[in-house]
């Protein structure tokens, strides 16, 4: 009984934040239902009559071809951070040598570059390669920001297996390649979604690099798209919120998918320093 009462507060605060966080979701999917006039008169009523203009709008649009583009960016990025940081905190993690600790400081000052500070830079990088205005430009820029702290997820996950894993697979003439990917990386599930889902969310969400290194709506993306709901004079919000909720989806569906992953990984991540 005492303990249930001493989760009182911990239960409040879960209603808290569930309120925080579903409340503006309940809000953008409702107004996605209405009409420009009705959201004007009333906007945070329930819809009168629940309209589909606004999802016949989005396919009459580009809309999905934003969509496209952005889940093809996020899985190329997704999938080349898992493998690239994986692979880069294998050493940093089970192996010793000189430089261990250095190179994995150096990861750390990776995450706090700030990615203004190299706009200009990449920007000229990108065209001097043929890249600019194309999908093929993103992925680059995503990839680089995403990785150290995925290898940072990584390498405290793998910190944490046990060596013996390591040397009996060694006595059975495993080399370090199966070693790796037959033996450790299975036992990487709940950093792989920890991974996927935190850089997934970013990369979805992401604006100023496919603005600056893309500039024709071919090879737009879904947060520059959105752009095509701004008139002159008005804002399309209920439009735009049902960009947003068919937009929200894929995040949603890989959440899903991963979620009892992911704290696992989290908690994983930041037991050692």
């Amino acid at each position: 009984m005492l303990k249930r009462i001493r989760q009182i507060p911990l239960y409040a605060l879960a209603i808290i934040l569930l309120l925080f966080t579903g409340i503006p979701f309940f809000v953008m999917v409702s107004t996605s239902f209405k009409t420009q006039f009705e959201f004007m008169n009333s906007p945070w009523s329930l819809p009168d009559s629940f309209s589909l203009a606004n999802y016949q709008l989005l396919f009459e649009s580009e809309f999905f071809r934003f969509f496209f583009n952005s889940v093809l960016v996020s899985v190329i990025s997704v999938v080349a951070v898992i493998v690239l940081g994986a692979m880069a905190s294998f050493p940093l993690a089970r192996m010793r040598f000189k430089l261990n600790r250095p190179l994995f400081i150096l990861f750390l000052v990776g995450m706090m570059i700030p990615i203004h500070t190299t706009l200009i830079p990449i920007f000229l990088l990108t065209k001097n390669m043929g890249l600019y205005d194309t999908i093929w430009a993103l992925p680059g820029p995503y990839i680089a920001f995403a990785l150290p702290v995925s290898i940072v997820i990584f390498t405290q996950f793998l910190k944490e297996l046990p060596k013996e894993l390591e040397e009996s697979a060694k006595m059975d003439g495993c080399g370090p390649f199966r070693l790796f990917w037959k033996i450790l990386f299975p036992l990487l599930t709940p950093a792989v979604a920890t991974v996927a889902i935190y850089n997934f969310i970013q990369i979805w969400n992401e604006f100023i690099f496919a603005l600056v290194l893309t500039n024709s709506e071919e090879n737009a993306t879904l947060p520059l798209g959105l752009r095509e709901f701004y008139g002159q004079f008005s804002v399309n919000v209920p439009g735009i919120m049902a960009a947003l909720t068919l937009g929200s989806l894929p995040l949603l569906l890989v959440y899903l998918v991963a979620q009892e992953k992911i704290v696992k990984g989290i908690a994983a991540g930041s037991v050692k320093g």
